[in-house]
């Protein structure tokens, strides 16, 4: 990342309110946006707390900001929607002004796109000032695959099912770690999931950086031995697909359950 950028930037602790309010009472002024993954996916999975969320929206309104959320992980993932349709359920008329997408749009395939409201989208030429173009903006193969791949997910009960799919999951490894008297917590929303050698779901990552690193490693050479491939790093999150099937989930708890039991 250019120093440019960097130097402009300012990095907040994830969920913390105090930290965030006095941010902008410093710098509200000439804060043009405040981007943040709605669930971060990049310290394992960490959801953004509603009260978080709430002052974030709160507070970009108040001073003039965007607020852009980084969806290339929770796009199409989490819910149909987006994660935001998830905040839209729990905070009155709840919306990011702006929202970007990875590869998940493209149905895996390399393209990437951003979109907001009608008075931000304006200021794109050729009605506005700012000129924006990409390698893989619009891509006509890519394009294909993402409408194909968003004609699946609207299919009736597809998100019910990839939900229970991933709680099943998420439950089946924390009562495997529970019997065995490992320290253990999970969670999950549509096809993305967390977990983590700890008593309690952590809010931040300094506190997900507090897990046994270690002990992680061992999960997942063990892991991959058993034939079962997690991220490679404690700091990632993981994905259930539809393709993933019931015995599948259960041959990963059952691996799982045999290390926890000899760890």
């Amino acid at each position: 990342m250019p120093a440019e950028v960097v130097q402009h930037t300012l990095v907040l602790e994830y969920n913390n309110i105090t930290q965030l309010e006095e941010c902008f009472a410093l710098h509200g002024s000439s804060t043009a946006c405040l981007m943040i993954e709605p669930i971060c996916g990049n310290m394992n999975f960490v959801r953004a707390s509603v009260p978080f969320m709430t002052r974030c929206r709160e507070l970009c309104t108040q001073y003039g900001a965007l607020l852009i959320f980084d969806e290339v992980m929770t796009g199409f993932r989490v819910a149909l929607g987006g994660a935001q349709s998830m905040y839209a359920q729990l905070i009155p008329g709840f919306k990011p002004d702006m929202t970007a997408l990875g590869k998940v749009i493209g149905g895996g395939m390399p393209m990437a796109a951003f979109g907001g409201s009608k008075a931000v989208m304006e200021q794109l030429a050729p009605l506005g000032p700012v000129y924006q173009a990409g390698t893989l903006s619009g891509n006509p193969i890519a394009t294909a695959c993402g409408l194909a791949t968003l004609r699946e997910l609207q299919k009736p009960g597809f998100y019910d099912a990839l939900g229970a799919r991933t709680r099943s999951l998420v439950s089946g490894l924390t009562a495997a770690a529970n019997r065995a008297g490992v320290p253990f917590c999970g969670d999950s929303e549509g096809g993305m999931f967390g977990f983590f050698l700890l008593g309690q779901l952590p809010q931040n990552y300094a506190t997900v950086m507090t897990t046994d690193s270690p002990a992680f490693n061992r999960f997942f050479h063990a892991m991959l031995d058993s034939g079962v491939y997690y991220a490679p790093a404690l700091y990632e999150a993981g994905f259930v697909s539809a393709a993933h099937s019931a015995e599948d989930i259960e041959t990963t708890v059952n691996a799982a359950a045999e290390f926890f039991a000899g760890r």
